[in-house]
């Protein structure tokens, strides 16, 4: 029988009661026998007459009046040995069931708790550090357990996940921000030794650096929130394509600046959203349009109700399209998809995870992918306001 197919409970039940029938089993299979055997040992004490007649009564056949006179002369005597000895015999049976029964019970507790104790190990494992523990085909213990390894090894799994995912922001922060301070020290140390002259294009400069940093200090800070839990202020009836509207038109200067020309189809999409946040989505993906997707010369902004009853965004280019890996993964933090897009496009690398990370604190998604004939195509799915 597979331990794994009962719950815990069920488990308990059914050996407390499988070993309540075998103590009684054991008890009650033995001690009649062994009752009639120390009664056979006692009257062989008897004189031979007197245990004749012992006998013919307990068979229902009357003795002769001498043996039976006799016997009723011994029969408290004998009474009180065998009651003695049928004490300790029923002591002794209820010892036996106990012992057996107990070693039953042990044998079925260890199996039930070996596999606990290899979850115990894990976990021991998991407080130290350890994430790259697997508990791979975890099996044995109740169905309980069987769950209690699926959590841990996929709670390991994640760990192992963030720790990577960790380690590796943690270098990328680290490189984002020694560019910039680098410059900064440089220049400024450069004018405090009068090697560098004060004026004003080069404070503008040193300006654009401090932007810079503060910018990537801010879009953390949103991925800081958004991994918190924290990202979203308050929920209010709208509609996106409302919204939209809104974006592009305070967009509309970079959007002259870098050439591109605007086409919309906007269909109504109700949402209860946080309007700021997604506000701060549809601006991240026009830069990223300006950005990456300027040589298309044009950009598509799409709204309305998908076949499942979300409401969605599409921003669409004709740039050179999107990467295998971006559209195969999700959004990593500091991910480029090509050398070409690096810090001297204007990014911190930030901007699409910050869009997934507002579209899924609003409980939807954000799914990438290209256009047939060129250029990619980015949609910010939100649960409907009827759903």
């Amino acid at each position: 029988m597979k331990l794994r197919r009962f719950s815990l409970s069920t488990v308990t039940a059914v050996t407390i009661a499988a070993m309540l029938v075998l103590s009684m089993i054991i008890a009650y299979s033995t001690f009649f026998a062994i009752m009639k055997q120390l009664t056979e040992i006692a009257l062989r004490t008897l004189p031979a007459d007197v245990a004749q007649a012992y006998r013919d009564i307990q068979d229902g056949v009357m003795p002769s009046v001498d043996s039976f006179r006799k016997l009723m002369l011994v029969v408290p005597e004998f009474e009180r040995i065998v009651d003695a000895q049928m004490n300790w015999a029923f002591i002794g049976h209820i010892l036996l069931a106990a012992f057996i029964c107990g070693s039953i019970g042990y044998w079925l507790a260890r199996r039930i708790a070996r596999p606990l104790e290899k979850l115990v190990l894990a976990a021991e494992t998991l407080r130290e550090g350890d994430f790259a523990i697997g508990l791979g085909d975890f099996r044995g213990g109740t169905s309980e357990v069987q769950r209690l390894g699926k959590t841990i090894d996929a709670l390991a799994s994640d760990l192992d996940h963030m720790e990577k995912r960790l380690r590796f922001n943690t270098m990328a922060v680290a490189h984002e921000l020694r560019t910039p301070l680098t410059i900064l020290q440089g220049n400024l140390q450069g004018m405090i030794d009068g090697v560098f002259p004060v004026h004003q294009q080069g404070l503008q400069d040193l300006l654009k650096q401090v932007l810079g940093l503060s910018r990537l200090v801010e879009d953390l800070r949103t991925l800081s929130l958004a991994a918190g839990h924290k990202l979203i202020a308050a929920r209010l009836p709208t509609d996106l394509a409302v919204e939209a509207k809104t974006v592009l038109a305070a967009a509309r200067p970079m959007l002259e600046e870098t050439g591109m020309r605007v086409e919309t189809d906007f269909g109504a999409a109700p949402v209860n959203v946080d309007s700021e946040r997604m506000r701060q989505a549809m601006l991240a993906l026009v830069h990223n349009a300006c950005r990456y997707a300027a040589t298309g010369g044009v950009l598509r902004c799409e709204t309305g109700l998908d076949k499942d009853g979300s409401a969605f965004v599409r921003f669409l280019d004709r740039g050179p399209g999107l990467l295998e890996e971006i559209r195969s993964i999700s959004f990593d933090v500091f991910w480029r998809g090509e050398t070409s897009r690096s810090r001297t496009t204007g990014g911190t690398g930030l901007g699409l995870s910050i869009v997934e990370a507002i579209a899924k604190a609003h409980g939807g998604r954000l799914e990438a992918g290209n256009r047939p004939g060129g250029g990619a195509a980015i949609t910010l799915f939100a649960p409907s306001q009827s759903i």
